[in-house]
């Protein structure tokens, strides 16, 4: 009777490993597949400091798109320690003072997310250069009144995360409230009704998209990427604040209700259209929201935050398929979508398009991978990882 127990339990257990094995690639061929489009783009762009023509306009390489590549390669440096990849970081940091881009006065999102990668090479090299233009620029902000910088959910990402590294790095409350004053007025107060829609788990990317306005089909409107920016926000913040921080319980509200929204609007390709609620209006294939919720979704499997049984097979299917469908033999990615702010943005997303900036769309993908690898198997100790990437 023992002997039939044993082999039913074998037999109920067997074939859920093998789907496990067969639906997530090995450390090695995720690792593999971040390497061969990293080292694509750093050929590509062998000085990191230039200038950026993204667009047909010469732009300083401290911008946004820019920043949030080096927050990929900053992820892909926590599971690869490489001296080349912090050698290519240290050039941008130097070629930009580790200064955010315009003014040390800046209260522009976009323009303090390259801070994120100064904070992180900050605590890794111990530099204070590396921190003190970021504690300028920061304090100038904590200290305006105000709290309606971040009108738009892209803002989130770009900045939230510096806020976030901020207050722990100095053990100061001061930046996770200022954080959550940004962050609450996007979600609850901008145009009257906030950004974000608890009914529907998702949010519009402005007020030009707030309801009443629809897609073609007479859903609301909720961008791709912009939804998995503020997804990606939410891991970064969750990363570097405690659980008894005052306001984490809301963010891991947030994180999951978005989580549950996200899962049954993902294609059965394992892929997202850029129009969540509309397939029809510019539907097909595109991986930076995607990556941007590859991301999310693994770190909240691998936190015990989402359940494995309901959220591993949709970030193994949108895993493959990225590396299936959009990673071209020498690294180029496709399917990336161009800059914007809606599904009509940078049309059209092939595999052979390329977009008006490279960069973003490597540093998405790469965030993916680094919580794919991690999900995967623990092979590099925690200790060798730099706390900033965690």
């Amino acid at each position: 009777m023992k002997r039939n127990t044993f082999l039913l339990l074998m037999a109920i257990c067997i074939p859920a490993l093998h789907v496990t094995a067969q639906e997530l690639p090995s450390q090695a061929e995720i690792l593999k597949t971040m390497v061969l489009t990293n080292d694509y783009f750093m050929k590509t762009t062998p000085d990191p400091g230039a200038p950026t023509f993204g667009g047909g306009k010469e732009r300083t390489s401290n911008l946004w798109t820019r920043a949030v590549y080096y927050e990929g390669l900053m992820a892909l440096i926590g599971i690869a320690p490489e001296q080349r990849y912090i050698d290519y970081v240290s050039q941008w940091g130097e070629a930009h003072k580790w200064a955010p881009r315009g003014s040390l006065n800046t209260h522009n999102a976009d323009n303090q997310c390259c801070e994120q990668t100064y904070l992180d090479m900050y605590e890794i090299m111990q530099d204070p250069r590396m921190f003190a233009n970021v504690k300028i620029n920061i304090d100038a902000c904590v200290n305006d009144p105000q709290a309606h910088d971040w009108w738009w959910i892209d803002a989130i990402q770009m900045a939230m995360p510096v806020y976030a590294k901020m207050g722990r790095i100095t053990g100061e409350q001061r930046y996770w409230d200022k954080m959550w004053d940004f962050y609450h007025y996007t979600r609850d107060i901008h145009d009257g009704t906030g950004m974000f829609n608890a009914k529907d788990g998702l949010w519009w990317r402005d007020h030009d998209y707030n309801a009443p306005y629809t897609e073609p089909n007479g859903e609301d409107c909720y961008w791709g990427r912009g939804n998995g920016w503020v997804l990606a926000a939410l891991v970064r913040v969750m990363n570097e604040i405690p659980t008894s921080e005052k306001h984490y319980k809301q963010y891991l509200k947030d994180f999951k209700a978005m989580c549950k929204a996200l899962k049954a609007v993902q294609r059965e390709d394992g892929l997202w259209n850029v129009s969540l609620h509309d397939a029809t209006h510019f539907g097909g294939k595109e991986i930076t929201g995607t990556s941007l919720f590859v991301y999310g979704m693994a770190w909240g499997i691998r936190k015990g935050i989402l359940s494995e049984k309901e959220y591993l097979p949709v970030v193994a299917r949108a895993w493959n398929a990225m590396v299936k469908d959009a990673v071209h033999d020498n690294g180029f990615l496709g399917y990336v979508q161009g800059t914007g702010k809606d599904p009509s943005a940078g049309q059209p997303v092939t595999y052979d398009s390329k977009p008006d900036f490279e960069d973003y769309g490597l540093g998405c993908f790469l965030l993916a991978g680094s919580e794919m690898f991690k999900l995967r198997a623990d092979v590099v100790p925690a200790a060798q990882v730099p706390r900033s990437v965690r």
